[in-house]
């Protein structure tokens, strides 16, 4: 668990993150300048991470 955090506080838009009880473990904050960018945060960097099993993204709208 350890590992991951570190793995993951080293991918560029990552801007925070937080240990978790419940069904999942690690919440990551990503800030990214449009879908592309977010796209490939999370397929090529976060989900190559050993020790991630899965991962559930949630978009956050200003209303």
């Amino acid at each position: 668990e350890v590992s991951v955090r570190e793995a993951v506080s080293k991918i560029e838009h990552v801007s925070g993150q937080w240990i978790v009880f419940g069904m999942h473990d690690l919440f990551v904050k990503v800030e990214a300048d449009d879908d592309e960018e977010l796209t490939k945060c999370v397929v090529q960097d976060i989900r190559s991470i050993e020790g991630i099993a899965e991962t559930r993204t949630l978009i956050g709208a200003e209303i």
